[in-house]
C-alpha cells in the first residue's frame, strides 16, 4: 500500500503527506508541462499574429475561443478515461486499463467529427454569436481551418490520461514540447509568408496549429502502440471484449464532467463573445488577458489531473483516509503554486501585454486587465483542482452542479449586467470571472470536505 517507506521518528501523517506531494510532483510535472504545452501553440500563435495587426489578433483570439471551447468541451466527455483507468491501476487490474483506452479511442472520434461538423459552419457560427462585418468572416475564417484539428486532439487527450493514469505523464510532455518548436516553424511560414507562400495572417496560424495536432495524435498513438513498457500486461494491442455496462459507466463519468466543464467554457466564452460586441480594442484586450489566465491556468489543470489520479488510484484501493490527504495536498500545491504565478503576473502586467502587441492604445487596456488575471488565477484554479479531486473520488454529477451554477447562471448574466448595463466593459467582464470562481472553490472544496467525514 506504501510507495515509501515510513521513516524513523516519522508519523502516519507525515508519512503520507511527504509521499502525497512527491507523487503529486512526479505527476503534476510533466503534466503541467504537457497541459502548457497545449496552450502554448494558441499563446504563440497570438503573440505572432498580434504583431501582425489588431484586427488579425482579434479574429484570432474570437476564432480560438470557440475551437479551444468544443476541444474542453470534449475533454470533459473523455475524463472517464482517466478516472477509470486510475481507478483500475489503483486495484491491480492492468487489462482494464488497456480496456478503457480502446473504448476511449472510437468515443473520442465520434465527438471529435461531431466538434468538427460544428466549428466548419465558421463565419455563420460566428454570425450567430454576434459578430459582425470584418471580424465575423476573420474569426469564421479561422474557425473553420482549426475545425479540421479537433478530432486528432480529442485522440492525442483520450490517450494521454490514459498514459497519465498509469503514471507516466512524460510522452504527453515531450510530445507537446516538439509540437511547439514545430508549429514556431510553421507559423513564420504561413503568418508572414516567405517567397512564394502568401501571408496568410491569423489563417495562417490556424493552419500550423491543425498540422501540428495530427502529429501529435499519431506520435501518442504510435508510443502507447509500439513503445509502451508491459503493453502486453495492459492489452493494449488486443480489442476487450464487449462490455456495454463499462461503456456506460465510462461514458457517464464524461457526461456529469463534459457538461460541467462544457458550462464553464461556454460561459468564458461567451464572456469573450461580449468583449467582441464591445470593439475590435476590446475584443482584442480582453482576448491577451484570456488567453494569459488560459496559460497560466493550465498548471492548475496539470495538478488537478495528478490529483485526480491520486485520489483515483486510493479510490481503487478503498483506501479512504489517503483518498482525503490525496485531495487537500492537491489544492494546497495548486495554491502555492498559483500564487508565484500570481506575483509574477501583477508585477509584470505591463510587459505581458506588450508581448501580443505594440499598439499603445491596446497595450494599456490589456495591462488593466492582466492584473485582475492575477487574483482570478488563484481562485480559478483552486475550484478546477477541488472538482478533479470529487472526480477521481467518482462524485461527478455534484461538482458538475456547482460549476454550471457558478458559471452558467451567475456568471453569463452578471457579466453582461456589469460590463453593459452598468457600464464597467471589459473590467467588468474580468471582475465577473472574479466572482464566479470564488463561488465554485467554496462551494467545490466545502463538498470534498462533507465526503471526508463519509466513508467510502
Amino acid at each position: 500500500m506504501y510507495e515509501q517507506p515510513i521513516q524513523p521518528g516519522e508519523t502516519w501523517f507525515f508519512a503520507r503527506l511527504r509521499r502525497h506531494l512527491g507523487e503529486l510532483a512526479r505527476l503534476a510535472a510533466p503534466t503541467i508541462v504537457s497541459r502548457l504545452g497545449v496552450l502554448m501553440i494558441v499563446q504563440v500563435d497570438a503573440v505572432m499574429v498580434g504583431h501582425a495587426g489588431t484586427a488579425e489578433l482579434a479574429a484570432l483570439n474570437l476564432g480560438n475561443a470557440v475551437t479551444t471551447n468544443l476541444i474542453v468541451l470534449g475533454m470533459g466527455l473523455l475524463m472517464g478515461t482517466l478516472v477509470l483507468s486510475a481507478n483500475a491501476f489503483g486495484a491491480g487490474d492492468h487489462r482494464e486499463c488497456g480496456a478503457v483506452w480502446r473504448r476511449a479511442l472510437p468515443y473520442a472520434l465520434c465527438i471529435g467529427l461531431v466538434g468538427f461538423a460544428c466549428a466548419f459552419q465558421g463565419q455563420t457560427l460566428m454570425a450567430l454569436l454576434g459578430q459582425k462585418g470584418d471580424l465575423a468572416s476573420g474569426s469564421g475564417a479561422v474557425v473553420r481551418i482549426m475545425a479540421f484539428g479537433i478530432p486528432p486532439v480529442l485522440l492525442f487527450l483520450a490517450t494521454n490520461f490514459f498514459l497519465e493514469s498509469l503514471r507516466r505523464p512524460v510522452p504527453g510532455m515531450v510530445l507537446m514540447l516538439l509540437a511547439n518548436l514545430v508549429n514556431v516553424a510553421l507559423n513564420w511560414l504561413f503568418i508572414y509568408g516567405i517567397g512564394p507562400l502568401p501571408a496568410m495572417g491569423a489563417e495562417g496560424a490556424a493552419l500550423a496549429t491543425t498540422i501540428v495536432r495530427y502529429g501529435v495524435c499519431a506520435g501518442a498513438i504510435a508510443y502507447v502502440w509500439w513503445l509502451l513498457p508491459d503493453r502486453d500486461a495492459f492489452g493494449v494491442r488486443q480489442a476487450p471484449p464487449r462490455d456495454a455496462e463499462a461503456e456506460r459507466r465510462q461514458r457517464r463519468i464524461g457526461y456529469a464532467t463534459g457538461f460541467g466543464i462544457g458550462a464553464e467554457s461556454v460561459s468564458f466564452t461567451a464572456m469573450v463573445m461580449f468583449a467582441g460586441w464591445l470593439g475590435e480594442l476590446s475584443a482584442a484586450a480582453y482576448g491577451i488577458a484570456f488567453n494569459l489566465l488560459a496559460l497560466f491556468f493550465m498548471a492548475a489543470i496539470g495538478v488537478g489531473s495528478a490529483t485526480s489520479v491520486r485520489v483515483g488510484i486510493a479510490y481503487g484501493r478503498r483506501d479512504h483516509p489517503d483518498l482525503v490527504l490525496a485531495g487537500w495536498t492537491g489544492l494546497g500545491a495548486n495554491t502555492v503554486l498559483a500564487l508565484l504565478f500570481a506575483v509574477l503576473i501583477f508585477t509584470q502586467a505591463d510587459g505581458l501585454a506588450a508581448l501580443y502587441t505594440g499598439d499603445p492604445a491596446l497595450r494599456a487596456v490589456a495591462a488593466g486587465l492582466v492584473s485582475l488575471v492575477a487574483v482570478v488565477l488563484v481562485l480559478d484554479g483552486g475550484q478546477a483542482v477541488m472538482a478533479q479531486a470529487l472526480r477521481g473520488r467518482r462524485d461527478v454529477w455534484v461538482p458538475m452542479a456547482f460549476q454550471t451554477v457558478s458559471y452558467l447562471a451567475v456568471m453569463l448574466p452578471l457579466g453582461w449586467i456589469w460590463a453593459f448595463r452598468w457600464g464597467a466593459g471589459v473590467d467588468g467582464l474580468m471582475l465577473t470571472v472574479l466572482a464566479a470562481s470564488l463561488l465554485s472553490l467554496t462551494l467545490q472544496a466545502s463538498r470534498f470536505a462533507w465526503l471526508a467525514r463519509r466513508p467510502l
